[in-house]
């Protein structure tokens, strides 16, 4: 058994030198002889293991409210937001609520976290972050559109940069790609 933790171990150090982007499977083999028979005993010692920075919302988030946020950022940049949460996100689960962070605000239900997406008001526009794959269809679908869009995240989330007026003329395409991320989320 001193075999395999060492063996562990330095699977996870080569696994840090990547920062986390290489999945890898580790499976012990052990042969056991009994009488003149030999049997095969096959043991997982590591399944996917995501080293690597934490995200700000992985991070242990301190809570706020919305008057922080109004401070922060502006009422402008949050009624944007409230127009997203009330006529595409209040639809497809109307369970899910608010929850202010520091970094972010994100949804959740009962008191349990489900950012498929979280926002992040600025003063004069509102950044909005579905977490979904990235995919040529998707970034072809936001190009078309002519959305202000920001790279790619590491946290695996198109970062999308909502200005006045913007909420309304793309709600359709935000509506298709919020209901996707949630679809993904499992929730």
């Amino acid at each position: 058994m001193i075999v395999a933790e060492t063996i562990t171990g330095r699977f996870l150090n080569v696994i840090s030198l990547f920062n986390g982007f290489i999945p890898l499977v580790a499976i012990q083999m052990q042969a056991i002889k009994l009488g003149d028979q030999i049997s095969l005993v096959f043991t997982t010692v590591l399944n996917e293991m995501r080293l690597g920075m934490v995200d700000e919302e992985e991070e242990v988030a301190e809570t706020t409210d919305r008057s922080y946020w109004e401070q922060r950022a502006s009422k402008g940049s949050l009624e944007m937001m409230d127009s997203i949460l009330s006529s595409i996100i209040k639809p497809i689960d109307p369970s899910l609520s608010v929850q202010y962070n520091k970094f972010y605000i994100g949804m959740g239900r009962n008191g349990q976290t489900n950012n498929f997406v979280v926002f992040r008001p600025k003063k004069d526009w509102l950044r909005v972050e579905p977490r979904l794959k990235q995919s040529d269809e998707i970034q072809a679908k936001l190009d078309e559109a002519g959305l202000d869009l920001m790279e790619y995240g590491d946290n695996g989330r198109y970062r999308i940069r909502l200005g006045k007026g913007d909420v309304q003329k793309h709600e359709p395409l935000l509506k298709e790609l919020l209901q996707k991320a949630y679809a993904e989320s499992g929730q």
